[in-house]
């Protein structure tokens, strides 16, 4: 018994399966497409966009409506202190001056839900649509 246990050993070892030439085929498929990707040669046409309708580049510290909320729920438009029933007026104004700029809205992790919820509510009736929020 214990003699066809090596044997069975023995067979087992030279069972095994020889990986040497699939690789060899995989190392030559790899540089066969590295080479030929290296001579590809993209096709494209340059494209020479009118000047009217190139976008127009915006500085979004100058063109952007920021509205901060302080840690004590003051109301900072721009560098000015606004009280609480002016917001809607301020954002009135400042969009009549500026269409197209955005409202962007910068609570302190401290302030009130409120005091967010009323300015994005002034923004709103002050017919601007585009309100977004930012870190402080």
């Amino acid at each position: 018994m214990k003699q066809h246990l090596g044997r069975r050993a023995a067979e087992d070892e030279d069972e095994q399966i020889n990986l040497a030439p699939m690789l060899d085929v995989v190392f030559i498929m790899l540089i066969f497409f590295i080479v030929t990707a290296t001579f590809v040669k993209e096709i494209g046409l340059d494209v020479n966009q009118p000047e009217d309708d190139k976008p127009k580049t915006i500085d979004p510290d100058k063109k952007s409506i920021v509205i901060k909320i302080t840690s004590r729920d003051r109301i900072l438009i721009g560098l000015r202190d606004v009280d609480w029933q002016s917001v809607r007026a301020n954002i009135e104004r400042l969009h009549a001056e500026n269409p197209e700029a955005p409202v962007i809205i910068q609570p302190h992790e401290e302030s009130k839900a409120e005091t967010l919820v009323h300015v994005m509510d002034s923004a709103r009736l002050a017919g601007v649509f585009n309100v977004s929020l930012a870190g402080s």
